[in-house]
């Protein structure tokens, strides 16, 4: 009978470390970057386990996140003639110094920015930065899942990398 106890433990410890990946995968700033070498050097989850759980994760908050922003700063320009013309100077400055690479590599630059491996370049700024640039929700989401696909693909081979090397 103890055993069944000690058995029931791991599962739900298990679970457990499964949704704090999904988690750690779904906050800003960290993401999927971090959520993979935590699945795989804390919680000893497979690569394939790991890149699961912190790309689904990574991308759940990708069309709420969207939808959210839209509806924030039409709630914050209605009300607002501060915030109006603030984030109307936002989205201006914004499409003048990013239009440019926009225009040149088109959808590519908003995968190629989500793709980087590094703090505040994933699914999160890359949200941010298909609303600043007018991309619409349909056309976004597919986009920032393969930067994030692509982003986690790296972040894998530098875990195994780093793995091995330990």
């Amino acid at each position: 009978m103890r055993g069944f106890f000690i058995c029931e433990k791991v599962v739900i410890i298990n679970k457990m470390n499964e949704l704090w990946t999904i988690l750690i995968a779904a906050s800003p700033i960290v993401e999927l970057r971090g959520a993979i070498p935590v699945a795989m050097g804390i919680f000893y989850f497979s690569w394939f386990k790991a890149f699961i759980l912190s790309f689904l994760g990574n991308i759940l908050i990708i069309i709420p996140f969207i939808w959210f922003l839209e509806k924030f700063s039409n709630f914050l320009m209605e009300k607002s003639k501060f915030w109006n013309r603030a984030l109307n100077w936002i989205f201006e400055r914004t499409r003048v110094k990013i239009g440019a690479t926009y225009k040149k590599y088109s959808r590519w630059a908003l995968v190629i920015f989500v793709a980087i491996p590094l703090p505040m370049t994933g699914a999160w700024t890359g949200s941010i930065a298909a609303y600043l640039l007018g991309f619409n929700k349909k056309e976004a989401f597919p986009l920032i899942s393969l930067g994030v696909f692509i982003a986690g693909c790296l972040v894998m081979i530098l875990t195994l990398l780093g793995k091995q090397l330990i």
